[in-house]
């Protein structure tokens, strides 16, 4: 067995004992198994600095620079499963920053759109899938908050930024019978994980899941401009 293999069987036990400690404020007992397939399946360590690789698969958050993270192994996990992603499925992530979560997206559903509001991480990530050999993602640079309206509708979106309200236009872009996942809540405060669902009469339910701390959303919506 391979060191990176050891690593990332490690991370996928830490993330069994997240879902554990969390199953009375998520209501899951396990995670589906197509979802630790696909978090088995993507190397993390492609994903983070070269002086951050030994912590590559720790079950926490790591810096990629321009104030952004990585996000924890086990909310990756978990906002994929509440996504509830699969085959034929079209999804929109926004704020696709090391690309990690977009990865494990792909290796779940058809297609995968992503949107990067800083430059130099929507180069880096894009270059990253690519190399990689994700030919089912699409990603742009763009501000997150107005989606991807030309792609929409999406079965499921992904939010990986805190933003104090939900965006109207994700709202708009999600399918009857979608999921949107975002955390909800101001920086540097209390967040809750929500999840949004869309029936199909287009009337909106939405359920906080647990507490969690994530970067904020920028754009010029966000900014409440």
């Amino acid at each position: 067995m391979s060191s990176k293999t050891h690593e990332a069987d490690s991370m996928l036990q830490a993330i069994n004992d997240d879902v554990a400690l969390t199953r009375r404020q998520t209501g899951r007992d396990a995670l589906a198994p197509a979802v630790i397939d696909a978090l088995r399946r993507v190397p993390r360590h492609a994903f983070v600095d070269d002086d951050l690789k030994d912590h590559a698969y720790d079950n926490r958050p790591l810096p990629i620079g321009r104030g952004q993270t990585i996000s924890q192994p086990f909310i990756v996990a978990l906002m994929t499963e509440l996504a509830e992603v699969g085959k034929g499925a079209r999804v929109l992530e926004v704020g696709t920053g090391s690309g990690y979560q977009c990865a494990v997206l792909a290796e779940l559903a058809d297609e995968v759109y992503s949107v990067e509001i800083v430059p130099e991480l929507a180069e880096n990530a894009a270059r990253r899938l690519k190399s990689l050999g994700y030919r089912n993602v699409s990603t742009k640079f763009g501000d997150g908050y107005e989606g991807w309206p030309d792609k929409a509708p999406f079965d499921a979106i992904i939010v990986t930024a805190a933003t104090p309200l939900i965006p109207p236009p994700l709202i708009e872009q999600l399918k009857p019978g979608g999921r949107l996942v975002l955390p909800l809540g101001q920086p540097h405060f209390s967040q809750e994980l929500v999840l949004l669902r869309k029936n199909a009469h287009g009337e909106i339910e939405t359920h906080n899941i647990l507490p969690v701390a994530f970067v904020p959303l920028t754009g010029q919506h966000a900014r409440g401009d």
